[in-house]
């Protein structure tokens, strides 16, 4: 096997790009493919050619059947699997530190520059360095998910086209001809096939698992935006409320029909969650003290 370092260490800064489940496949990669496959997988199939035997003496008819059985290794045909899965990770790794880097440089320029504006934040990065995954990170971040979803798929189903069952056979009757004779064929054996049995069902749960947790993040990604898009809708609501009531009346002083109205008149508190209104309306208009921060006084009225 070859060394997994370089590829190791660039998927290893993705982790503090990537969510809390991102980190989890993260792990279940380096953990149960690249460890497993470079310390245990390599030295079951290092001798099946070696240990690979057939009972006929014509030339070519070893390496014909051994072609027929296996068109491609299973080592790899793991290594072009978890090369091509990572690809799309690391094209998003790409596109983050341009981003961190383009906020970087902008931020040097305002504080160099005497007109620079020291109100200003970076959208993609908080206090710490940290990555916030939206705008078009979070394009990137949900398209490198699906990518890696289609990729898995796609090996797994490729796996069972090229060499059938999972199963591991211990011999099979090779009737490649020619080489092998026309009529008898040859009786063909396979080195360890219950070893390789476990290891060839092992990394299909892998991908399985794999595939799953890339499904979850994708769930977590989803609600978690619809979250925050709540949040920010209830702050708007609120902050913009309350400029407009400010010019005409209290807060405290609206009644039902007056909540109604203002949520059915205004485009832009219409499209927002009015149902926060009725809910304040009744449960806290009666007798409440205040409401997320709003004071109601009454004796104002």
């Amino acid at each position: 096997m070859g060394d997994w370092s370089y590829l190791s260490a660039l998927l290893d800064k993705v982790q503090s790009h990537s969510t809390v489940v991102g980190k989890i496949w993260m792990s279940v990669l380096f953990l149960f493919r690249i460890f497993v496959l470079g310390a245990a997988a390599d030295n079951v199939w290092g001798d099946e050619v070696s240990e690979f035997y057939c009972d006929s003496l014509e030339p070519g008819c070893k390496h014909a059947c051994y072609n027929r059985m296996f068109p491609i290794s299973y080592i790899h045909y793991w290594v072009l699997q978890i090369t091509f899965v990572s690809t799309p990770t690391l094209v998003y790794l790409g596109h983050a530190v341009h981003i961190i880097h383009k906020e970087k440089r902008m931020m040097e320029q305002l504080k160099n520059s005497p007109t620079g504006n020291g109100l200003w934040k970076p959208k993609y990065t908080d206090d710490r360095g940290k990555v916030k995954i939206k705008g078009i990170l979070f394009c990137t971040y949900m398209t490198q998910l699906v990518f890696k979803i289609l990729l898995e798929a796609g090996f797994i189903v490729g796996q069972f086209y090229i060499f059938g069952t999972v199963f591991m056979v211990s011999y099979f009757h090779c009737t490649v001809s020619p080489p092998c004779a026309h009529l008898s064929g040859a009786q063909c054996y396979i080195s360890r096939p219950t070893e390789k049995t476990i290891f060839i069902i092992f990394m299909l749960v892998v991908s399985g698992i794999s595939v799953l947790l890339n499904i979850i993040e994708i769930i977590y990604l989803l609600c978690n935006q619809r979250r925050n898009a709540r949040k920010r809708d209830s702050a708007t609501l609120f902050s913009d409320t309350g400029q407009d009531v400010s010019s005409s009346w209290e807060l405290s002083c609206l009644t039902f029909p007056q909540l109604v109205s203002l949520i059915t008149s205004d485009p832009d508190v219409r499209r927002l969650k009015s149902f926060i209104w009725f809910k304040y309306t009744a449960e806290n208009l009666q007798g409440a003290k205040s409401v997320r921060g709003l004071k109601l006084d009454k004796s104002q009225c």
